[in-house]
Order: structure tokens, then C-alpha cells, then sequence
């Protein structure tokens, strides 16, 4: 984990500071030059974050554009987050988990029951709280604007066979990543309420987010 860089930022100076409790969505606005960090406050809790160009929302993060930039699957310190158009969305400035997943893709109603159970199917999901997410939000957003998110916290390794293996988490309390945005971006979250996961411990936690301008 050699990408492990610590910030200099102090919470108290933030200028937004806010705690999303598990199983909950949150969307803002984050302006161009200001930094924004997501505290894993438990341990091994993961958040599912889709960022959106503010001027241009059919500008969206794409795990593509981002792996085949950096050369590399997993995002930390160092990783410029593309956008469909190639452009840099944000950039992760401070890392103190290691790395951070981008092709598990979101817990939902059908990959609970496929995974789990039947019976499962009914529980909340990730896809659930961006659908919630974007109707708060509003502006025209719907379900098409639910695309490949980023798993921050969470840990999927790739096997040498090439499939994806979901595994304990490597973060801890307090752990947490900070990112440089590039340009206005709109950030959608949904800290996972997933129930059925050993990885974290069967207990989604809650996150904190703090943006300094």
C-alpha cells in the first residue's frame, strides 16, 4: 500500500461537515478547487459515489476512461478520476485506506437475490438510494443517470483468471480519502446498507463527508 498519503487539511476548518448514516442517499454540489474527503468513521463500510459534471450532468465518471488513464485498476492517492469525455473530474489527493474499488459496481434488488436469496430481493440497495438520490435532487435526472460507480473503502481484488473476488475490506476506523475537484461536480452517494456481506461484518456504518472550498 505504498499509495497511503496523509492530508494536511483540518476537519474544523471545513466549510461542510456532515455524517450519512448507513443505508442513506446524499447529492451536492462541489465547486471547482475545493477538496472533498470521505471518512470511513467504523471501518470497512463502502461508498458508492457516482460524480456528474454541475454544468453537464451527460459528463459522468467513467471507470474506463480512469483505469485505462492511470494504467492501473484500483484508485488512490495519485488517480485522476475521467470523465466519459476524458476529461478529469477530481483528483484523489490524500489516501489513508490504500485503494479503492471501480468495477464491483452497486448492490440492488436483483443482485441481493441472485447473490443471497429469494427472500432477499426486498431489501434496500445501493441502486435504490441513487434512484432516491436523483428524485431529491431533481433537474431532469432518472435511472439512465445511474452509471458505473466507484466502491470507496471496498476491496475487490481481481484474480489472476481475470474475475472479481469480494473480500474482507482493508480499511479501518477513521480511514479516509480526499479529493481535488477538477471542475463543479456533483456528487452522488449511497452508503450501502447491505445486510448480507461478511465483509462488513453484516454492520453498514455511517460516513463522514467534509468539503473544504
Amino acid at each position: 500500500m505504498s499509495n497511503l498519503v496523509q492530508s494536511h487539511l483540518a476537519p474544523a476548518d471545513a466549510a461542510y461537515d456532515f455524517t450519512l448514516r448507513a443505508g442513506e442517499p446524499w447529492m451536492h454540489k462541489i465547486r471547482a478547487g475545493s477538496t472533498f474527503r470521505i471518512v470511513d468513521l467504523e471501518g470497512n463500510q463502502a461508498a458508492d459515489t457516482l460524480f456528474y459534471n454541475a454544468e453537464d450532468p451527460e459528463e459522468r465518471y467513467s471507470a474506463q476512461d480512469t483505469i485505462r488513464a492511470q494504467g492501473g485498476l484500483y484508485l488512490s492517492s495519485g488517480t485522476r478520476l475521467m470523465s466519459s469525455r476524458g476529461n478529469p473530474l477530481l483528483t484523489i489527493t490524500a489516501d489513508t485506506c490504500g485503494r479503492h474499488d471501480t468495477l464491483g459496481g452497486a448492490c440492488s434488488c436483483e443482485s441481493n437475490m441472485v447473490r443471497y436469496a429469494l427472500e432477499k430481493r426486498s431489501m434496500h440497495a445501493c441502486r435504490d438510494s441513487f434512484l432516491r438520490g436523483l428524485r431529491q435532487w431533481g433537474n431532469g435526472f432518472s435511472k439512465r443517470d445511474i452509471t458505473h460507480n466507484i466502491n470507496f473503502f471496498m476491496n475487490v481484488p481481481v484474480t489472476p483468471e481475470g474475475k472479481l473476488s469480494f473480500e474482507d475490506g482493508i480499511s479501518g476506523s477513521g480511514r479516509y480519502v480526499e479529493m481535488r475537484a477538477e471542475m463543479d461536480v456533483l456528487c452522488l452517494i449511497s452508503n450501502c446498507p447491505q445486510l448480507n456481506n461478511p465483509c462488513n461484518a453484516y454492520n453498514p456504518t455511517p460516513v463522514r463527508l467534509l468539503i473544504w472550498d
